[in-house]
Order: C-alpha cells, then structure tokens, then sequence
C-alpha cells in the first residue's frame, strides 16, 4: 500500500533521506490567544514522526496551517521544494498533494464506501472512473473491507468507518499523510483495527506526521516523537529516549500525569 513521496533535495538532519515538508517558525493566534509560538520542523521521506501534547497544546491547528485549512499569521512552510505559505499559492491544489485523516470520519453519508473512496480521485485528480474504482477496490481489498464497498457509512462500525477514511486519504499517492488523533473518537475496541492500519502504511513507507494520544502505539511506530505544550515544541526525538529519559521537566510532568491517570 506504497503511497509514496516526492521529496525535496534537502536533506533531514540526521535521517540523511530528503526532507519532504518542513516548517519554520510557525505563528498562528486568534485575537489575544497564542495557538502556534514559533514551531519548526522537518519531516523526511518515509519518516513517520508522532507529535503528542495536552489538549489544546497546538497539534491539531499545526496540522490544518500545514494543509491551509488555516493561514499562518507568520513562517515559512515548504513542501516538496516549494514555498506552500506563499498567500498567491493555489490552496486546494496544494491540499491535494496531502493525505488528511481527522478525528471524525468525515465521510459522506449519501455515498458508498467506494464513491467515498474515489470522489477525491475523479473530481480532483481527474482519474476516469473505471480506472479510480480499481483502484480503489484494490487498497479496500488489502484491509479487508471490499465486501463492503457498495455498502453506506452508517452501515459500517466506527473503525470500519475510520478505515474508509484512510484509504481514501492513501487513494492519491499523496506526498505527505496527516492524521489528527484518528482514534479518539472510537470506542476501545476498535482503536486497534485503525492503528494495525497506520502501522502497516509505516512499514511500508509512507511519510506521516500524525497527532495521538497513544502513547504506546507513538513509542512502537513513530521514528521521531515531538511533544507540543503552548504552541511550542519542548521536545523531540527516538521514541526510546523521549519516553525512556526525556530531557525537558515539562515533558516528565505531561508523562507522568498521563500515567498517573
């Protein structure tokens, strides 16, 4: 299930493999409130980098400044070599070059799961038809949901729904998949269907940047782990030596209360 990545010609610190989307210096505010305080970073290709933080640290407006969903009030974002925070760039051209998942399916409930899957392949990539349905019953067979595909959302289980969302986020090849705590909103049981996912997009080389509260699943897929507090970046690094040996008092304290709850 390759999806690919276009990379730049930079090169990631320390990963040695060409940097596909990097951001610096990132502001973002609503009237009085700091949301985003000065964030930089790279994301190499297929590199699978897992940022965590409290509620309200700045994950999911980071992620909707890198896709455009929100301009930045200040920095610099480059994707594949081009300067995407340029105000004359072309929005939604850029955002088809991402793969977004978020919390809630998002899925369209008047369409099937195979229309769903291929809405954003005929409308925005301009496939035919024959060619996108193929594809798109290929990655629904790969996890196991092709039997479903005639079938409405609401017929679906939650992470059945969840799935659907990834693979239509996969469909295009994007150059970069975000995804936004894609398992809060489901139920214990099913958040282990929806991971074995992501983690088997990981091992086959996908370059993801995704915001979880997982804590254990960021410790085993994640090849970098930033932690986010008040729009800033405290930490970042392996898995093992974040949560192993954090450096940052603030990074010990959000650990510890999350294994004290």
């Amino acid at each position: 299930m390759n999806t690919g990545a276009r990379a730049a010609e930079a090169e990631s610190p320390g990963s040695m493999r060409p940097v596909v989307l990097s951001a610096t210096d990132l502001r973002k505010s609503y009237g009085d409130r700091t949301v985003l305080d000065g964030i930089s970073l790279d994301l190499a290709a297929h590199e699978v980098v897992a940022l965590i933080g409290a509620s309200g640290s700045g994950k999911s407006t980071l992620l909707r400044c890198l896709t455009l969903l929100e301009r930045i009030d200040d920095g610099r974002i480059v994707l594949g070599g081009a300067d995407i925070s340029d105000p004359r760039v072309d929005a939604d051209a850029v955002r088809a070059r991402f793969g977004v998942v978020f919390q809630h399916y998002n899925l369209f409930p008047h369409l099937t799961v195979l229309d769903n899957v291929t809405l954003g392949l005929r409308k925005v990539h301009r496939m035919p038809r024959r060619t996108a349905e193929e594809r798109g019953l290929t990655l629904l067979e790969r996890i196991g949901l092709a039997d479903l595909a005639r079938r409405h959302p609401d017929q679906l289980s939650g992470g059945q729904q969840q799935r659907v969302a990834i693979v239509r986020a996969i469909a295009p090849d994007p150059e970069v998949l975000l995804f936004d705590e894609i398992t809060s909103a489901l139920d214990p049981e099913l958040v282990g269907e929806v991971l074995g996912l992501v983690r088997e997009l990981g091992s086959e080389g996908a370059t993801i940047l995704m915001a979880t509260h997982e804590m254990a699943f960021a410790r085993d897929v994640a090849h970098r782990v930033l932690f986010l507090d008040a729009g800033r970046i405290v930490e970042e690094g392996p898995p093992a030596q974040l949560f192993g040996a954090p450096r940052e008092e603030r990074t010990r304290e959000f650990l510890a209360r999350l294994s004290a709850g």
